[in-house]
Parts: structure tokens; sequence; C-alpha cells
């Protein structure tokens, strides 16, 4: 068990998923990252009374740990840390000869990452955890080419015992059809652990799953555990009669190309949903919501409601289902997430955020199975 209070850094910070997953193990953020003005507005908002020095300035009224670009940080004004958060983008490299490694990655923003490792690694304070997270389409971008650099670079240049899988949010009490890919690396040098084993899922009581067979048992979900009432939608949520004629039309034509893509549309009792992307805010085709039964077109969702799709606590006008209001997501320990945005900036922002129960469960894990592990220098 740690003696002292586990710290970590937040790059591609987003809106602060992986800050709210490893607050509810108790660790503190010392250094967090994202370009994003909007975002960096939201992240603020929503963190600065958790982890106030966070957001201290200096005398020229600049952040101190709170960066802009990752690519103007100085490695030797990063805080020292435990654990390496980052929900990076899928890039290409410059594949440098047959090497595959390091220098493969220069010019990417995973370089940035491998960087920040080395250097602290060069100055003995080696980061005992990374925590990375991708599309699950990473393991074969490139026919592959993209994975197998990566790897490497973790295991071989920076010496990380390294696991992947792709964890489906679905599985872990949202009704969100949402795959990912997580990579968990550990430093055996202090950590003396052989195998990291993933959470699949969490069952009925709210434990982790790591059979697949078992995942038949995981929480279950449905589609109107994240609706606001009823009677609070505004009239605008509706789609048009052309948007909506406009999506039939481009589904059907579609069909008869042999294509799959089109609007998806869901009802109340729908166990889960298509996964919310950053581009909802432009029509909501990947997730509209039937409201034939009251002679409507279809609806989008709230911004309040795609935030719940990711698992966020948003109080938001309340629940439709008074019980939502009390499932796993909403209790009572976990802080409220603050909608500061317009409209379409929440959507895109909650489009691009990690499923924050998946990264919970994985940030317990971490702790349960890594580090009650480490080998404190003598």
């Amino acid at each position: 068990m740690p003696n002292k209070r586990l710290t970590f850094i937040d790059l591609f910070a987003g809106i602060g998923g992986f800050h709210y997953a490893f607050n509810s193990i108790g660790a503190k953020c010392v250094f967090a990252s994202e370009w994003d003005k909007n975002a960096r507005i939201t992240y603020e908002e929503n963190f600065k009374t958790i982890d106030p020095e966070l957001f201290k300035k200096n005398g020229l009224g600049e952040y101190q740990y709170f960066n802009g670009d990752i690519n103007d940080a100085k490695l030797e004004e990063i805080p020292d840390f435990d654990i390496l958060c980052a929900g990076f983008p899928c890039q290409p490299f410059s594949i440098a000869g047959l090497r595959k490694g390091f220098e493969d990655t220069r010019g990417t923003l995973f370089f940035n990452i491998a960087n920040i490792v080395k250097y602290k690694t060069l100055q003995n304070k080696k980061p005992k955890v990374l925590l990375l997270e991708n599309v699950k389409g990473l393991r074969n971008h490139m026919h592959g080419e993209t994975f197998e650099i990566l790897i490497n670079v973790l295991q071989k240049d920076l010496g990380y015992e390294t696991r992947t899988l792709v964890l489906n949010a679905k599985y872990f009490g949202v009704p969100q059809n949402r795959e990912r890919l997580f990579f968990v690396c550990w430093d055996k040098s202090q950590i003396n652990v052989e195998d990291f084993k993933f959470p699949l899922g969490l069952n009925k009581d709210l434990n982790p799953i790591f059979k697949k067979e078992e995942l038949d048992n995981c929480i279950s979900t449905k589609v109107s555990d994240i609706f606001e009432p009823k009677n609070t939608l505004p009239e605008k949520m509706t789609i048009s009669d052309k948007m909506w004629a406009g999506h039939k039309a481009r589904k059907e034509r579609n069909r008869l190309n042999g294509k799959g893509f089109g609007y998806s549309l869901f009802n109340d009792n729908s166990t889960y949903c298509s996964t919310i992307s950053a581009r909802y805010w432009k029509d909501g085709s990947e997730i509209l919501i039937d409201q034939s039964e009251i002679g409507k077109n279809p609806r989008r969702l709230t911004p309040v409601e795609a935030g719940r799709l990711q698992g966020y606590k948003i109080i938001g006008n309340g629940w439709e289902d008074r019980n939502a209001a009390n499932n796993q997501n909403n209790q009572d320990g976990l802080p409220e997430m603050r909608i500061v945005v317009s409209s379409k900036e929440a959507y895109h922002q909650f489009g691009n955020s990690v499923a924050v129960p998946v990264v919970r469960t994985l940030a317990t894990e971490i702790y349960n199975q890594l580090l009650t592990h480490v080998t404190e220098p003598e």
C-alpha cells in the first residue's frame, strides 16, 4: 500500500474523464495539458475546487501546471508523478528504417508522451504506471504498423510491461456501445507484478467482471436511464420534417448501395445506443430517440443526456425515471459535471470524452493490482 498520496498527469485531457477516474481512488492531478480552448474552460470549471493548485498562475499570469499546447510544455517544469494518463490522437508514424521505435514517433503527439517518460526516467523519477486510450481501429492502423511501433516504444525503449485490450462501455453501466483500446503499462523495477487482468465490465453488485462468459451478468442498462423529464425537453430537440426526410432518404440510398450507414433510432427500452461522436451536434444521426408514440419526429439527446451517456454525473433538469437518478453513475460521492459551454461545444466535448465508468474501474484495478505492490527505494 502506498504511504503517500498518488499523483498523476492528465495529457490530451479533454474535459477530464481520466481526472474524475483517478480522483475517485484518491490520486492528485499535478499537471494537465489540453489545447482546445472550450475544453479548457470546462476542465477548469469542474476541477478548480478539486485540485486548485493545478490552476495556479505565475507572476506573468500564465498557468504553471495547466498546459495548452503539449509541444510547448517544458519538461523540467512538469512535477514528478506516479501515473501518466493520455487519450492520445491516432497519427501515422514516419518509419525511420527498420527500427520501429522511439525515433519513428517524432512529429506525433505520442512522441510527447514518450519524451516526458524518458526525461523523468533520466531524472530517476520514472513513472510507475501509464494508462493510454485510443480508438480500437488503432490496432489495424497502417496495417498494424502503428500499433507495433507503439508497443515497441513502450516495452523496449521505455521499459514498461504492457497489456492492451478493447473494452466496451455498455458492460460498465452506461447504455452506449462504445469500444475503445486501452494500454496499461507498469515499470517492473518498481512494481514486481507479472500480469494485469483487465476488468471487462461490472456486475449487478458493481464488482468487476474478469471472464467473458460472465458478461451476461453485467449491470443492466436502458437508454432511458439518461433521459431528462419529457416535459422539460426544448422543442428544438425534435428534428425538423426536412431533416427527418433527409435522414430516411440517405439511409435508403446507402442500403441500395450496400452500405450500412444512416441514422440509428432508439426508444426508452433500448438496452444501449450507438457510439456518440464529436460530430453529434451536426444532425444527431447516430443516436435519435423515437417519439412516434406522441406523434412527433425523432429527437436528439440533450447535452445533459449526452454527458450522462458517457457516465458523467449531471443533474440538469432531473431524470424521467426517478430510479435512474440513484444509479451507480449518480452516487452522492461522485463530483457533479457542470456544463459551462454552448450546446454545440458540449456535444463535441462529450463525443470526444472517455466513458467515465470504464476508466474509473480501470483506475481502481490499477490501484488494486499494481500500485499496492510498489517497492519503495530504500
